[in-house]
């Protein structure tokens, strides 16, 4: 009885463990194969960016010195500003930071025939550099520069249909054209022109994005003296000796923020004005004071006027500030003017009560002597 208790116990504990490894085979085979299918299809038989790149540019021959197409590009382009940094009046300019984007087909870069792992291809400058390129740059600008901090901000996307997406965060600082006629109620436009450095309108084309605004901020513009008031993009054919370009402008128009000078110019100058007519209170005798109170009021006015000016550059018309300032001038100085006539007639009037005293003092004198 005890063998056979025994032998029941090992067949018992054999069963157990086949079906266990039985289960433990049909579970592993269960989630390969449900791997298997949670894989997605396009990663089965695909081709890698590298692979693509490396077919491209040198499986097909490609020249990047030679248009792609013979009758020729058309170039794309839309900007984002990012920040205006500064407006300086007396250098006559105005830098900011901004995103350039350029689209444009080339169609021997099309690889929707090699089955791309992905959509398209996001890549760097380095292959950017082997491309075709419109040669684009701010031909009015005294300053233009790729920001390469930590690493050159260039972004290049290659789409399947041969498409290509190039965007550069660039800062440049372009010129101002400042008319103070106005000033300092006055609006200031300054502008950017883009064109191909390399090539005429019969060989790249550049257009505006066919977007509603193909020019326009990230986010708000705060300036300490200015709101930025309008932005217009157009395109002009320039003529030059090698043919017609494409130029695309970039006009922004700032407005002066008006408080700033109606605090330090236009309301002391009004305090200025009525603190130098308390003088017609003073009294036609108070001479010495009327005198010190005009005096140091224009004083006071001319020192205002230099702490405006010298901060706007100098040029050969009259500004609005500039009639306004002479006018407070005129003022104060009628109110000087007015100081030397009051003080004439005083004069001449103590004169003749002098003269009449001096008259009756002898009439008396003599019709004193004559009693005695």
């Amino acid at each position: 009885m005890l063998e056979l208790a025994m032998l029941f116990v090992a067949t018992t504990e054999a069963v157990i463990d086949n079906d266990y490894n039985s289960i433990e085979d049909e579970a592993s085979m269960e989630i390969s194969h449900s791997s298997e299918l949670s894989r997605p299809v396009r990663y089965r038989n695909c081709t890698r960016d590298t692979d693509i790149i490396d077919q491209l540019l040198n499986g097909t021959g490609y020249n990047k010195f030679r248009i792609p197409e013979d009758e020729g590009m058309t170039v794309y382009v839309e900007i984002w500003i990012q920040a205006i940094t500064s407006i300086d009046e007396l250098t006559n300019d105005f830098e900011m930071d901004i995103y350039i984007t350029e689209k444009w087909l080339d169609p021997a870069l099309n690889f929707e025939n090699l089955s791309p792992c992905k959509g398209n291809l996001s890549l760097n400058h380095q292959v950017l550099d082997r491309l075709w390129t419109p040669n684009s740059c701010f031909i009015n600008s005294k300053v233009a520069q790729i920001h390469d901090s930590p690493f050159r901000s260039v972004f290049l996307m290659l789409f399947p249909n041969g498409t290509v997406m190039v965007n550069y965060r660039v800062r440049v600082k372009g010129p101002c054209s400042l008319e103070l006629s106005n000033f300092p109620l006055d609006l200031q436009r300054c502008g950017l022109i883009y064109e191909s450095f390399n090539y005429n309108n019969q060989e790249v084309r550049m257009r505006w994005s066919e977007i509603e605004q193909p020019v326009q901020p990230m986010a708000e513009i705060v300036l300490p003296d200015f709101d930025l008031f309008k932005i217009s993009a157009n395109r002009i054919e320039e003529p030059y000796p090698a043919g017609m370009w494409d130029e695309l402008h970039v006009q922004i128009m700032f407005e002066r923020r008006f408080v700033w000078y109606f605090m330090q110019a236009y309301l002391p100058t009004y305090l200025t004005i009525f603190i130098s007519w308390v003088s017609f209170s003073l009294g036609p005798r108070a001479i010495p004071a009327r005198t010190m109170l005009g005096v140091n009021a224009l004083l006071a006015m001319i020192f205002q006027f230099g702490n405006i000016m010298r901060n706007l550059p100098r040029v050969s018309y009259i500004k609005a500030i500039d009639v306004w300032m002479l006018a407070s001038m005129t003022f104060i100085f009628c109110s000087l003017l007015e100081l030397a006539i009051v003080g004439y007639k005083v004069r001449d009037e103590s004169k003749v009560i002098s003269k009449a005293t001096m008259r009756k003092s002898k009439v008396n004198g003599i019709s004193e002597f004559k009693f005695f």
